[in-house]
């Protein structure tokens, strides 16, 4: 299937420099593309590879001034790398909107129901009374437990586990491995040193335009529900704890872990294998990085913390910057010293 780049203007909002009947019908990288493909340019690092693709079409932004000429026919835009990412979304939809029907073997609970331009594939699981929107893939050998609702257009990829009463919205991508709603980890501790198991009675609720990846964990609320609240994005191998909330828009990066009843805001950014301890509360905007292990609340939006344990990130860079200065401050010290030493016996002499 080919596009001509007036019909992908069309899709991006963008102006044409060039031939607009040129037609693409893959992508490529700008440093490997080839004619008949499209690709973008957004980083600078990468301009040297504007000039010498063999790329067809070229999503560029609109105020990039060219330094010489390029054969590609060009679509500018506001803004190039978000261009590029909503015609690979776009493109996305069109490859599984292939994908429908029941395939063999599968389990489907007799009360269970289904929407319009479903896709179940082999060994998928739907328990009792499941509710699937319409157009939602679940891929081969996912587990759909009882009582699970899971909304338009979302997509369930390979060996995702969703443990019963679990909700899942609209639009939202479960990427494979992923467990959604196993046990929160609560033990009792007992007088005879054994830890009695609190049983978990809650579920966990994603709302819509989330995306989780692979082999990440969810638990269960205690009571209550884990709440993934709209547009959060989570990476691979991420714990969230039971009765966490992430909220709208939150993005938590790979091998973090949230300890329970954590209550993230909106718009946060936590890097990877940052970690959480669990009933803090985390204002809006804040930024956590890399590795930072948070014990305390942040209360107040857009703070930004680093180390372990996390402190002030522009406190941690002057820290950082003047440990780096300590072998010079320290012969300093010395000379002043010495220096100080001479002056005395000076005076002593006196």
């Amino acid at each position: 299937m080919q596009f001509p780049a007036a019909q992908i203007a069309l899709l991006v909002n963008g102006k044409i420099e060039g031939d607009p009947t040129t037609a693409v019908a893959s992508f490529g990288k700008i440093e490997e593309a080839q004619k008949g493909q499209l690709t973008f340019f957004a980083n600078p690092k990468y301009e040297d590879f504007l000039y010498s693709t063999a790329a067809s079409v070229i999503i560029i932004n609109e105020g990039y001034e060219l330094k010489q000429p390029v054969t590609a026919t060009l679509i500018r835009v506001p803004d190039a790398y978000t261009a590029f990412a909503t015609l690979l979304s776009k493109y996305q939809e069109i490859v599984q909107q292939q994908l429908t029907g029941i395939q063999e073997p599968s389990y489907i609970a007799k009360t269970a129901s289904y929407g319009n331009n479903v896709f179940i594939g082999a060994f998928a699981y739907l328990g009792e009374n499941v509710k699937l929107g319409n157009n939602t893939k679940i891929f081969p050998n996912a587990y759909i437990g009882d009582n699970v609702v899971i909304g338009d257009n979302s997509t369930i990829h390979p060996g995702v586990k969703i443990y019963h009463d679990c909700k899942v919205g609209s639009h939202v991508i479960i990427h494979a491995g992923t467990v959604i709603g196993s046990d929160g980890f609560g033990f009792a501790p007992q007088a005879d040193g054994t830890l009695k198991k609190v049983p978990q009675i809650g579920n966990v609720v994603i709302e819509d335009n989330v995306e989780i990846g692979a082999n990440a964990a969810i638990d269960r609320a205690t009571m209550g529900s884990t709440l993934i609240k709209s547009g959060a994005k989570l990476d691979n191998l991420i714990q969230i704890a039971h009765n966490v909330e992430v909220g709208n828009c939150t993005v938590i990066a790979a091998q973090a872990g949230v300890s329970g009843s954590t209550k993230i805001g909106n718009s946060v950014l936590i890097g990877g294998q940052a970690g959480l301890a669990g009933h803090l509360h985390i204002a809006d905007g804040s930024k956590i990085n890399a590795q930072a292990g948070l014990g305390k609340s942040l209360k107040t939006p857009g703070t930004s913390v680093t180390g372990s344990p996390a402190y002030d990130y522009s406190q941690a860079i002057r820290s950082q910057a003047t440990a780096r200065n300590l072998p010079e401050m320290e012969k300093r010290i010395k000379e002043l010293e010495e220096l100080v030493k001479q002056l005395m016996a000076e005076n002593v002499n006196k």
